[in-house]
């Protein structure tokens, strides 16, 4: 196989029956399957519980810190005629203005108001790429905009996924922290405390890092040159403990492994920008896919994901593109649930 064959987007595709899209999380979180792939093409079917039983003491697990925030509201004009605007919250630009993706955009008009229940108003500002809208809240200022935002918002759940969400917690981390994500990082999903606790006293250590995960995540790949796709671009910040325990790994031999696509993008990113890993807050536009050479990353924890997907480009980079097929196409025979609420794969 040849580089144009990896630039076609087409490639990347697979036979995904629809009654294998989770609708659901698994309960409890990790009683999700763990699909353990080697890069010799071995494959081993087990229980996300036992993922120690594949780590060893003084492994880095890099996990993403980001919170989901209900970034889906519904909006109704404060004028005569009562319009009625979807709003999903992409990136804060400042304090209480957002950038945004607005339905329907016609009605989405500069300096044109808008009430979200009792306690948020929204102006738009201005456009900006993609039509997207530069939005201004406003709000008692006795409260946080996160606190009015749980208040009124709504968690901003993939399309794939129909069925409501009984407890908006469960698409979260245990570990979220920091609030500023439109979606989930789902490989992070399968961690309960005590399991965490476990990995702990094995000797597992954790390197918390923070990127913030947008709707972008879901962009399809229109394209039919991959290497035409123009990447989202997503905000990431880096503490100096994890910076240290990363690099400390690194040069003591010892493995990173990253907790989903996310934290990978992350290490990867900031080493593109800067050269190594170090405390530092940027964005990153960054596209992994077959050819690319991987400078932090030793492992990755993820979920399964969309057919000509970037993130199913980027397994295929880690994993390898007939090892990537041949692992789905076992989890297909195998009925593993596939997408956000689905199950997950360790690849060492």
């Amino acid at each position: 196989m040849d580089a144009e064959f990896f630039n076609k987007k087409s490639s990347y595709n697979y036979f995904l029956p629809q009654e294998l899209i989770a609708q659901t999380p698994a309960e409890p979180r990790d009683s999700s399957r763990l699909l353990v792939c080697k890069r010799d093409g071995n494959l081993n079917d087990d229980v996300f519980k036992n993922i120690g039983s594949y780590l060893v003491p003084g492994d880095v697990l890099v996990i993403n810190e980001s919170k989901v925030i209900p970034a889906r509201l519904f909006a109704v004009s404060d004028d005569r005629y009562s319009s009625e605007l979807e709003i999903l919250l992409l990136r804060q630009r400042e304090k209480d203005l957002w950038e945004c993706l607005v339905r329907p955009g016609k009605k989405a008009k500069t300096s044109r108001r808008f009430l979200i229940g009792n306690s948020l108003a929204a102006t738009v500002e201005d456009t900006v790429s993609e039509g997207n809208r530069l939005i201004r809240f406003d709000y008692g200022h006795e409260r946080t905009f996160f606190e009015v935002l749980d208040e009124v918002g709504n968690a901003p759940l993939p399309p794939y996924i129909t069925k409501k969400l009984e407890d908006k917690t469960r698409y979260q981390t245990v570990y979220a922290k920091t609030e500023g994500s439109a979606a989930a990082p789902t490989a992070g999903l399968h961690f309960t405390k005590s399991l965490i606790e476990d990995l702990k006293q094995k000797g597992v250590i954790f390197a918390p890092v923070t990127l913030h995960v947008g709707l972008g995540t879901f962009r399809p790949v229109k394209t039919e040159n991959v290497s035409e796709h123009v990447m989202h671009s997503e905000y990431y910040s880096i503490p100096a403990r994890s910076a240290r325990i990363i690099n400390e790994a690194k040069s003591q031999g010892r493995r990173v492994i990253c907790v989903g696509t996310t934290s990978c993008r992350t290490l990867e990113g900031a080493f593109r920008e800067f050269g190594e890993i170090k405390e530092c807050s940027a964005d990153t536009d960054i596209f992994i896919k077959p050819g690319y050479e991987f400078k932090v990353t030793d492992a990755l924890v993820t979920n399964f994901h969309l057919p000509e997907s970037t993130l199913i480009m980027l397994v295929c980079s880690l994993l390898g593109y007939e090892n990537t097929m041949a692992a789905y196409k076992h989890a297909v025979e195998e009925r593993y649930r596939f997408f956000s609420f689905g199950d997950s794969m360790i690849i060492l």
